[in-house]
Formats: C-alpha cells, sequence, structure tokens
C-alpha cells in the first residue's frame, strides 16, 4: 500500500516526528510503501479562494509552490495520515494550510486510490483533540469516504508505549478493501 504521511511538525526531533518514524517503521516492515513530507519545510501557502481550480484549472491549483509535489504523492496515495502537535487546539497552522489546498484536486472522484486515513496527534494535554478530530470526521471520513484506520495521540513526552503503539498501528495496515 502506497502510504502518505504529511507531518505537520515544526520540531525536526519532536514528539510528532518520533511517533511518524516509528508509524513508518512499522507499515514498512509489513511491506507497505511511505512517503514523509515535512510541511513544515516546505513553501506552501494557504488556498487563495480563487476557484482558479474549479473553473479555468482544471483542479489544478494556480499556486506553483512546493503543494504540487503533494499534489503527486496524494493522487498515488491509498492511505493519508495526518501528524500535528496540536497548537491552540487543532493542527499545526502549516499543516492546516495544506490541508486547505486539497479543495483543488480533494473528492472521491478525483483520488480513487485513496481509501484510509488516520491520525497522529501530540499535546501537552489531553483533552486538546477535539479541533483536529471534528476535522478528521467530516472532512476526511464522511467528505472523502475514507476508513479511519486508528488514532494515536500523546498528551506530554513520548513514552516507549507510546512510540511501540505508533508502529503497531503501521503494522496493522492491511490492503485497501473496496
Amino acid at each position: 500500500m502506497n502510504i502518505l504521511v504529511l507531518n505537520g511538525s515544526p520540531r525536526p526531533n519532536g514528539n510528532t516526528v518520533q511517533l511518524v518514524n516509528a508509524f513508518a517503521e512499522g507499515a514498512i516492515s509489513k511491506g507497505n510503501k511511505v512517503d514523509i513530507v515535512n510541511i513544515c519545510r516546505k513553501r506552501i501557502s494557504g488556498c487563495l479562494a480563487c476557484e482558479y481550480c474549479h473553473t479555468k484549472g482544471n483542479g489544478s491549483c494556480i499556486q506553483k509552490d512546493d503543494m504540487q509535489e503533494v499534489y503527486v504523492l496524494l493522487k498515488e496515495a491509498e492511505m493519508l495520515v495526518i501528524a500535528s502537535p496540536i497548537y491552540y487546539h487543532n493542527i499545526s497552522g502549516q499543516l492546516k494550510c495544506a490541508l486547505d489546498r486539497f479543495y483543488a484536486i480533494g473528492s472521491v472522484e478525483t483520488l480513487p486510490n485513496l481509501k484510509k486515513v488516520s491520525m497522529i496527534l501530540c499535546s501537552g494535554d489531553p483533552d486538546m483533540y477535539d479541533g483536529a478530530l471534528f476535522s478528521l470526521k467530516g472532512d476526511f471520513e464522511d467528505f472523502l469516504k475514507l476508513q479511519n484506520i486508528g488514532i494515536v495521540t500523546l498528551a506530554g513526552d513520548v513514552t516507549e508505549e507510546k512510540i511501540a503503539e505508533a508502529r503497531n498501528l503501521g503494522k496493522s495496515i492491511q490492503e485497501v478493501s473496496l
């Protein structure tokens, strides 16, 4: 299975990255292909709401920034993993910009390979995930009709138990069932 991980953490060695790496290790050990995009290291602007993508652009965004790389991987992906620290009750702003740009190409019809979704969320408080989970349900499960295969949350510092949980989530990934 082709798995695209969008890492929304600006910290190169932070908690989110540690869990993403454990997830990827588990998924790769079962024969899956994993692409990790470190969104905070990319130049991705927010959506302009210009509607170019749905008029003259025929599904192509007018902005030619690093999101073009993400679009290529997204079209090939069978599974999407959204990984982020929680900032002010939701995912990081950098990742939010990237997800908003799904608007140009993101629909059931234009992403026929994409069937599964998962989240990896880190915060300092166990009660901070509502905003991210609202987006997971509405945007990805309901709108894109993706199967949620699991969520790993971490409140506080990374533990071996949480690393194992992320690794096991990666190992649990099976082929797409249509």
